[in-house]
């Protein structure tokens, strides 16, 4: 079912400064910030040749990545995406197996423009997976 890791999400008090010190101390080119109302977050990429860390920072006063960053003040590793080749195949398979899908269960348009999903971290020894069909 899983294919490549696609990204690996940290969640960042302050998408700005994270910018510039992945820019001005590990020489980094990052991606402008994208707007997600619909997830919550701003997020901007960085490619680092074999997979992507997506920056992420809460947007609105109802952002989960809020929760998370409130106890995480620093921030921190969030969440890790892998690509799937049909996300509903893969929901519907996970939910026969007992997995656990975040929201109500369907798929919503990511940062790439394609549909994605979240498993419950408690599913998955304690990490929050994001799956994104390629």
């Amino acid at each position: 079912m899983l294919g490549r890791l696609n990204h690996v999400a940290i969640a960042v008090p302050d998408l700005g400064a994270a910018i510039k010190l992945y820019q001005d101390t590990l020489g980094a080119t990052v991606t402008a910030p994208q707007a997600l109302p619909e997830h919550g977050v701003t997020v901007a990429f960085i490619d680092v040749g074999n997979t992507k860390i997506e920056l992420l920072e809460p947007l609105g006063a109802n952002s989960s990545i809020q929760t998370f960053i409130d106890r995480n003040p620093s921030g921190g590793m969030h969440h890790v995406c892998y690509e799937v080749a049909d996300i509903l195949q893969a929901r519907d398979q996970l939910k026969g197996q007992g997995a656990r899908i975040l929201g109500d269960g369907e798929p919503k348009i990511g940062a790439h423009g394609k549909p994605v999903l979240f498993l419950h971290p408690k599913d998955f020894n304690g990490t929050l997976i994001e799956l994104e069909e390629v």
